[in-house]
């Protein structure tokens, strides 16, 4: 069993993110940005669960697309 959604689903679950929360994920990214400086992947995803009241789905979407594009953003 996989832990991690079917790409797929993550697509679905980012599309729904600024509907569900009023942010866009830009304001999503600026507010991990602007938040404490924690390392890990899931520490980041419980920071947005209690700070931001998220559900873990949409919280580890989140940190997953900040990843990306800050993978992305590395190599340019």
């Amino acid at each position: 069993m996989s832990l991690r959604p079917s790409e797929e689903t993550h697509t679905q679950l980012v599309a729904r993110i600024p509907q569900a929360t009023g942010r866009d994920m830009a304001q999503w990214f600026q507010a991990l940005e602007d938040g404490p400086s924690l390392l890990r992947q899931e520490e980041r995803v419980d920071w947005l669960r209690t700070e931001h009241d998220l559900s873990h789905a949409y919280a580890q979407a989140i940190v997953h697309e900040h990843v990306k594009q800050r993978a992305s953003r590395s190599f340019d």
